[in-house]
């Protein structure tokens, strides 16, 4: 008995140890995790494919094997080919042609932001906190935006600058060129920059805004105001002023985010029609 009680100690001992209660603490973590859910073969196939895309196994301009044969490889059905060939079409790494096969393509900075635009239009009109955190967000892209386009514009990119301007300003009388021109301009400061994903962040952000503008509070002449804005803008740009330039960019944007409002967006899911920067 005595040495059953004395075992008995040890096993005591040994169950209290930091280690046993760490391991015994890691298998209550696994037993209250949620149950692993089932994965869809189309996942896996999916899984299987992009690093071989990624690593430059299918350069772009090639082929995927055809579906017969990673049905072979993969040893899942067609459904699950196909459905995993239609994500990547979905993601925009592939092209599907009838009769020929899926085709890799090239992916630009564009097409990655314009995946997400509906989701982010859906995710901004339910929150009116997220709006004004666009709205601040765009205001700090855009700043440093352009004082890389002061520091680096070239003679032939500020007078295209010019020649954008001149035509914007033609455009007053016309709103929907004005908006055009306006755009026109913004899209011109992030090619200065050379940075892809400034342009088509840039551009994502303003097209975004500009589906919640408030037209009930546009003021008369905001047009000229906001012509005179982008004069300012330029000449910062063409001094190679970045400190003055992100001044006028500021004042810019402070003014144009007064107009854009949830309540642009009606209730019919009717869009307010878009207006100037």
């Amino acid at each position: 008995m005595r040495r059953l009680a004395r075992d008995s100690v040890y096993w005591y001992d040994d169950y209290m140890s930091d280690d046993y209660a760490k391991s015994s603490q890691a298998r209550q973590h696994v037993s209250d995790a949620a149950p692993i859910a089932r994965r869809k073969l189309s996942h896996e196939v999916l899984d299987r494919l992009l690093p071989r895309i990624r690593s430059g196994e299918f350069p772009v301009g090639s082929l995927l094997p055809s579906e017969r044969d990673l049905m072979s490889s993969l040893g899942v059905g067609r459904p699950a080919v196909r459905e995993a060939l239609q994500t990547l079409e979905r993601m925009g790494l592939v092209a599907i042609v009838h009769g020929e096969g899926a085709r890799v393509v090239p992916l630009s900075a564009n097409q990655v932001i314009g995946q997400i635009s509906d989701a982010a239009m859906h995710l901004l009109s339910g929150s009116n906190d997220l709006l004004e955190h666009l709205k601040e967000a765009r205001l700090q892209f855009e700043v440093a935006m352009i004082r890389t386009a002061a520091q680096r514009a070239t003679p032939e990119q500020i007078e295209h600058l010019r020649v954008l301007l001149e035509d914007h300003k033609a455009s007053l009388d016309d709103t929907p060129r004005f908006l055009a021109t306006d755009m026109a301009f913004h899209r011109a400061i992030a090619e200065i920059s050379g940075n892809a994903i400034y342009k088509a962040v840039s551009q994502a952000m303003l097209e975004w805004l500009e589906q919640f503008h408030h037209e009930a509070i546009r003021a008369p002449g905001a047009e000229k105001t906001t012509l005179n804005e982008h004069v300012k803008m330029f000449k910062c740009i063409a001094a190679h002023d970045p400190d003055g330039a992100a001044a006028a960019m500021v004042a810019h944007l402070r003014r144009a985010n007064k107009h854009y409002n949830p309540k642009a967006v009606a209730d019919d899911g009717a869009q307010a029609p878009r207006r100037s920067s």
